[in-house]
């Protein structure tokens, strides 16, 4: 019984965190250290940071006007 009543929380607990993801996504990022924890573990990914460089500085001759 105690093992139903456990999954069950979790899921609903799953459930209302997937419906307030963005509201606790501004939650936690709030605090600086937790948002620079976040953004280097997400830079450490392969590719992730190649992919954004490239977004941010595309490649290309830069030209001087």
């Amino acid at each position: 019984m105690g093992r139903i009543l456990s999954i069950l929380l979790i899921g609903l607990g799953g459930y209302f965190l997937f419906q307030n993801r963005y509201r606790a996504m501004n939650v936690l990022f709030k605090n600086p250290f937790l948002r620079r924890l976040a953004v280097s573990s997400f830079m450490g990914i392969p590719g992730v940071r190649d992919r954004m460089m490239k977004m941010v500085f595309p490649p290309g001759p830069a030209e001087l006007k």
